[in-house]
């Protein structure tokens, strides 16, 4: 099988699903003549033509407003918020409009639009271009939210957001862009809701998503000299959120680690935490332990915004309080 890398992986899961869906259209800042500043829509402008990777003018809240547009009267857009700080400007358009439109018709209208948005830190790019909202959306109703991390996954999933007759926020890390893995040539779907075990073990529970999935797997490798078992849930989905999977590997660990890049108050994982601690309080031998960034803008500063980022050393320090309780 192929090595690409996420960039390609996402390239491909458009160019493949308009290549058999002419329904199927792009639009953002910069996506078509630039190919975005990422180069994930490369070639699709001159592959499909400007009608259907449409470079927007400078306002998320009009673009992404035109794709809720757009969806109601059947097509599906791919709308790319440059970096998903800027989702804020068209939040109304998303949280009111999208979310609402097909519960308020009575299903009448379909909503097949796909918001993509890379998020996250770890490049210097400071406060307005380094965070997390992954939690704002999961408390919408009416949104589906995933958050892949490896290239094959990126894909299947990209392809099932596609496809999907409800809005779609698609997060994608920044840092992830040059990441390579093995990805079939050929078109395939990931499901929502469904988390991986990237790793099992028999200590620790270790729940995480995104880049934090990666850190996670550094840490449990790392610690399994130190002859500590750790089991690696990597979620992919956020809403909906497979906790069978979850709940099943604390039932054999008893004691689980939450982990996400965003700070940490008012968190996804403090929201992970109530529901395990509602789906089995009895089957815990320690409290949950969450891990998260610090409670503060991200600096500019590389030093600063590193000491501020979760990575596996924070991952193994929360492994060995859970093991210590």
């Amino acid at each position: 099988m192929r090595n690409i890398t996420v960039r390609e992986s996402l390239n491909e899961a458009m160019r493949q699903e308009m290549e058999i869906d002419e329904t199927v259209i792009v639009m953002g800042c910069d996506v078509a003549i630039r190919g975005n500043p990422f180069g994930v829509t490369k070639g699709l402008l001159r592959q499909f033509g400007e009608k259907r990777v449409i470079d927007t003018p400078i306002s998320e809240a009009a673009f992404t407003g035109m794709g809720v547009g757009a969806a109601a009267m059947g097509l599906k857009p791919i709308v790319e918020i440059l970096y998903s700080d800027w989702i804020t400007l068209a939040s109304d358009q998303i949280v009111n409009m999208a979310a609402k439109m097909r519960y308020m018709f009575g299903g009448n209208i379909e909503m097949p639009l796909v918001v993509r948005a890379p998020f996250g830190a770890g490049g210097g790019n400071a406060a307005q271009h380094s965070q997390s909202f992954e939690n704002w959306f999961n408390h919408i109703p009416g949104l589906k939210v995933v958050a892949p991390i490896t290239p094959y996954d990126l894909k299947g999933m990209l392809i099932t957001a596609i496809r999907d007759k409800n809005p779609v926020i698609f997060f994608e890390h920044k840092r992830a862009y040059q990441m390579k893995g093995e990805v079939p040539e050929e078109l395939y779907t990931v499901p929502f809701g469904k988390a991986a075990i990237r790793r099992e073990g028999k200590d620790v529970t270790i729940v995480s998503y995104s880049m934090m999935s990666i850190h996670a797997m550094e840490a449990a490798e790392e610690l399994a000299e130190d002859g500590i078992d750790c089991e690696v849930i990597d979620l992919r989905s956020i809403l909906p959120m497979d906790y069978e999977t979850v709940m099943n590997s604390i039932e054999k660990t008893n004691r689980v680690v939450v982990t996400q890049e965003a700070n940490l108050r008012g968190g996804f994982a403090a929201d992970i935490v109530a529901e395990i601690i509602d789906r089995g309080f009895d089957l815990l031998d320690t409290a949950p332990v969450r891990v998260g960034g610090l409670n503060v803008p991200m600096p500019y500063n590389m030093g600063l915004e590193n000491y501020v980022i979760p990575g596996k050393e924070t991952i193994k320090k929360a492994i060995r309080k859970a093991l210590k309780d």
